[in-house]
């Protein structure tokens, strides 16, 4: 891996940002340009690159983000949310840290998501 990310930049408190939530295994934060009015970001501390960076040492880290979106859902109040993990520069991954999407409180069809 090259140059640190924004996000480990943000984790390690370089750049200054809001955290939402935050744990010994990932930091929420929201995203800056939100597609919707709930739009967080779930960042392992762990700088994966995306999920192929991830191998069967990761199994609980994968699992604790999941659980961190159900637990922040819970806490917003949240009636339902979608999560989306953009998986290489072809699925629109722009920060090359893995991380999670939670959006939330605007409707979101499903049609079109699985052409």
């Amino acid at each position: 891996m090259g140059e640190p990310s924004v996000f480990s930049r943000i984790i390690s408190g370089e750049i200054a940002n809001e955290k939402i939530y935050e744990d010994d295994l990932c930091i929420v934060i929201e995203d800056r340009a939100p597609q919707a009015p709930t739009h967080l970001l779930i960042i392992p501390r762990k700088p994966l690159v995306n999920l192929f960076d991830a191998n069967s040492d990761d199994k609980a880290l994968l699992g604790h983000l999941m659980w961190v979106a159900a637990e922040l859902g819970r806490k917003l109040g949240l009636e339902g949310f979608r999560l989306v993990v953009n998986n290489g520069r072809s699925a629109g991954q722009t920060v090359f840290h893995l991380h999670v999407h939670l959006l939330a409180q605007q409707t979101m069809p499903e049609q079109g998501l699985a052409q």
